[in-house]
């Protein structure tokens, strides 16, 4: 067979196989509405992983699965002529090495995890590879397009939508000196915000002691910016240094 005449060339883009991408495609987007449906409900809580995360992971899962039922298409349908060995095992080998690129680009500072979403994109970017790689390329084409519009626009939807947004705050207080957990969550609720439940972290050396917490907005109708929670912060009595960042996935 030669797999550069125009009939082998044609078999990619036959009508059967188009199908093929096209039930492919409704898969994985039904896969990505769950999964943004998940991710919501962590942004609506403030969590690292909000919906891109979630929606690209569970988009990306839906695509490596649903293509391994189609294997008379792989490859044009010629997939007996082309794979001398199972593809669903180099697909295999494939995620396993991906989960660790994924895993180096993922940071943790203090309470605030970042690169979340970078590791999910790099995720799909996987699965978008191995579609070409069985010659799925309608399928491949659209989840291109889905990833690229979820990072694109999932922040805009996200900050739409109602939900919790929170901020990494660490406070370094001079020494011998410390608030109550009272007065913290005191001042919390007057900025509009909240400390989220389990957050914080308590820590002392030379006695001076650090706190660390995850402020979640309450109403962001009237919680504070950043830049003037900074100003708030800054007027605190005993408030040697401190430290506020979005929690950013």
């Amino acid at each position: 067979m030669n797999t550069l005449s125009l009939e082998s060339l044609a078999a990619y883009w036959s009508p059967d196989e188009v199908s093929a991408n096209v039930v492919i495609f409704m898969n994985i987007v039904g896969a990505l509405l769950l999964g943004l449906v998940v991710g919501y409900e962590r942004s609506y809580h403030g969590r690292a992983a909000g919906m891109r995360t979630y929606g690209l992971v569970c988009m990306a899962s839906a695509a490596l699965v649903v293509v391994t039922g189609y294997p008379n298409y792989w490859y044009g349908g010629h997939a007996g002529a082309v794979a001398l060995a199972d593809p669903t095992r180099v697909i295999q080998g494939i995620v396993a090495g991906i989960g660790f690129l994924g895993a180096g680009v993922i940071v943790k500072d203090g309470l605030t995890i970042s690169g979340l979403t970078s590791a999910a994109s790099i995720w799909a970017s996987s699965t978008i590879g191995v579609l070409v790689g069985v010659g799925f390329y309608t399928a491949a084409i659209l989840l291109t397009c889905l990833s690229a519009a979820s990072m694109m626009w999932g922040t805009r939807i996200a900050e739409w939508l109602p939900s919790h947004p929170a901020v990494s705050v660490s406070l370094r207080f001079t020494r011998n000196s410390s608030p109550s957990l009272d007065s913290l969550r005191s001042w919390t609720r007057q900025w509009g915000y909240e400390i989220a439940e389990g957050s914080l972290t308590i820590a002392g050396a030379g006695g001076l002691a650090e706190w660390r917490f995850v402020a979640t907005v309450v109403d962001r109708r009237v919680a504070m910016s950043i830049a003037d929670l900074a100003g708030e912060v800054a007027r605190i009595d005993g408030v040697e240094d401190f430290r506020l960042s979005f929690s950013r996935s």
